[in-house]
């Protein structure tokens, strides 16, 4: 059996050089006769002769390899095929059924990988894990209007320092949104990059980041600077850190969990430059917090509700009547990430360093550049990737410093709507027991640039919010019979309220207004969104609760005179809110007979 294998190798490794070796000849030949050719035709068609003979050998060696290959086919049978081995796909036990991580990403992942992925997530709010593992120049989709890309920006723009606010941020993320800058910004407009990082605990972000750094400082050197806080100061001083550090024209205050898109910067630049007295906001695509993929979002204006909870919201009718979906657009705020002119911001007073940990400083920001000489804009053809995550990492609860620093917006620059923030937080007028700080520096500061009213921000930049002027009381409502019991929006979806164990929070804020009318299970800002109203439908035992349009159309009852720690009588009915036992031995919501029960609702703002 060797020596079979021997005398069929043997020639054919003889032949194989032979070809090679031919080969080398033929191109030796082919170098000689284009020589040959630039000096003699006729020596060149001699040559071209031998050329043709050599490629007639080489195809008779050729021949006779593959007749010795069949003999050897013949001379020895082919070992029969192995059996196919069907390979068993192994079923991965799925560890965190219930995570929201894993709801549509994670499929293939090991155990260990799941593991490894899970604590990552929580840990930061968004896949580490999948970030690690992505390319730190990754392509993301271009989300721009098709206009954005035809237009035409000047050469001489200002220059724009880039500010990267962050706390306890994954390594990856940083690493990934300082490349996207320098990869999308023109060198000769980006100033720098400044990290500001507000006492971060997570290792990976000093000596592995400083190795990061130095290799940016190997393309452009200087380029980084990195702020670090001796202890955690909040977002807003975070902010203001950069600020004070940036050096360049213009500058842009941006989480570090972004990536900005292509040409994000120029119209930013181009506007600035053709007003200074702007401060402007990309518009964000949401980066999913599990698979990392970019959805695109619609310019929108940046708003609030009266709590000072950011929100998204249409743009004012005559931006959608240019038709033109490339061209800024007025908001009343901003959501956060801000561009303005480097000294502007510092003349209109920059941002209250009196708000603490988070919320609330992006609307203070806002109305104070309405009032006091500027304006806001968003700019659809500048965006910005930016990752949603699922948890925060400032606070459990970030209502808590929300509502502070919402009531200190409230008491410098609202004026008689102050009021209205106390309302959404249900927190009475006086004596709401939280320490707001000291505004009389911010007092100051609105008195020295000379600014509006809040009444004419009302009328000229945010019509769209309900004033609440004729609104009574707001609060629990519960009856002197149970007064552990308060009114309840019920289950939802459904229209019927129910009493339940007083808790005071939304599904149990109720509100009387001056008209008559008594919402159940929050108030709404925003007048063009529709309240829920109590209702007598006028027959049955049970009150319902309806959308007060729809409760207009149906003709339903919805009127009601209520006196506090008196009766609340339906107007045309005369059928009372009432509460009494039912057959199950609990007590139920009603409408019937006045029996001269008495409520009490939380708060009152007028007599009534």
């Amino acid at each position: 059996m060797r020596l079979g294998w021997l005398r069929g190798i043997v020639p054919a490794l003889a032949m194989a050089a032979a070809i090679l070796y031919l080969g080398s000849i033929k191109r030796e030949v082919h170098t000689h006769s284009e020589r040959l050719q630039r000096a003699h035709y006729n020596d060149s068609l001699r040559g071209q002769g031998f050329l043709k003979r050599m490629d007639k050998m080489e195809a008779d060696i050729n021949k006779l390899v593959k007749l010795m290959n069949n003999m050897d086919k013949k001379e020895a049978p082919a070992a029969p095929a192995a059996p196919e081995v069907k390979k068993e796909s192994k079923v991965v036990r799925k560890l965190y059924p219930n995570s929201a991580l894993f709801r549509k990403w994670g499929d293939g992942l090991s155990e260990e990988e799941q593991k490894e992925a899970e604590s990552l997530f929580q840990r930061y709010g968004y896949n580490a894990f999948l970030s690690d593992r992505l390319p730190l120049n990754r392509e993301i989709p271009d989300t721009r209007n098709p206009k954005c890309a035809e237009k035409k920006y000047p050469q001489d723009l200002p220059t724009i320092s880039v500010v990267l606010i962050y706390l306890d941020e994954a390594l990856s993320i940083i690493k990934r949104a300082i490349r996207s800058i320098i990869d999308k910004t023109p060198a000769r407009l980006l100033k720098e990059i400044v990290l500001v990082d507000d006492h971060s605990t997570n290792e990976d972000l000093k000596e592995k980041l400083d190795e990061y750094i130095m290799s940016i400082h190997e393309e452009r050197p200087g380029l980084v600077k990195r702020i670090r806080h001796s202890e955690q100061l909040g977002l807003t001083q975070a902010r203001l850190s950069g600020w004070r550090a940036a050096e360049g024209d213009v500058v842009a205050i941006l989480d570090a969990h972004i990536e900005v898109h292509v040409d994000w910067a120029e119209p930013l630049l181009a506007r600035i430059k053709e007003d200074r007295t702007l401060i402007l906001t990309p518009v964000f695509d949401r980066v999913n917090y599990d698979d990392l993929t970019v959805t695109r979002y619609t310019p929108a204006a940046d708003a609030f509700d009266w709590a000072l909870w950011c929100m998204y919201e249409s743009f004012r009718p005559e931006w959608y009547a240019l038709k033109d979906e490339s061209l800024p657009g007025k908001s009343p705020s901003i959501m956060g990430i801000l561009v303005a002119d480097r000294k502007f911001f510092g003349e209109i007073g920059s941002l209250d360093g009196g708000m603490k940990i988070y919320g609330g400083e992006n609307v203070e920001l806002g109305i104070r550049v309405w009032l006091c000489g500027g304006s806001v804009e968003v700019i659809p053809c500048s965006k910005i990737a930016h990752i949603e995550r699922a948890i925060k990492p400032y606070l459990p609860d970030l209502s808590v410093m929300v509502k502070r620093n919402a009531l200190r917006v409230a008491e410098v620059w609202m004026d008689e709507y102050k009021n209205n923030v106390n309302i959404a937080w249900n927190l009475p007028l006086k004596d709401h027991g939280i320490d707001i700080g000291d505004v009389s520096e911010r007092k100051k500061l609105r008195e020295k640039l000379k600014c509006k009213p809040f009444q004419w921000y009302i009328d000229n930049v945010y019509p769209l919010l309900d004033p609440l002027q004729d609104l009574l009381a707001y609060g629990a409502l519960s009856n002197d019979l149970k007064p552990d019991l308060c009114v309840d929006q019920g289950p939802v979806p459904g229209n019927t309220p129910i009493v339940h164990g007083c808790h005071h929070y939304s599904p149990q804020h109720c509100y009387y207004r001056g008209n008559g009318q008594i919402y159940i299970g929050g108030i709404k800002s925003h007048k063009y969104n529709s309240n829920r109203c109590l209702v007598d439908p006028g027959e049955g035992a049970y009150p319902g609760l309806y959308e007060c349009k729809l409760a207009k159309q149906k003709k339903f009852h919805m009127l009601w005179d209520f006196k506090q720690g008196g009766t609340i009588q339906n107007r045309e009915t005369k059928r009372c809110l009432e509460i009494a036992i039912g057959a199950d031995n609990y007590y139920k919501l009603i409408v019937q007979q006045c029996t001269n029960q008495h409520w009490k609702i939380q708060h009152v703002i007028k007599a009534f």
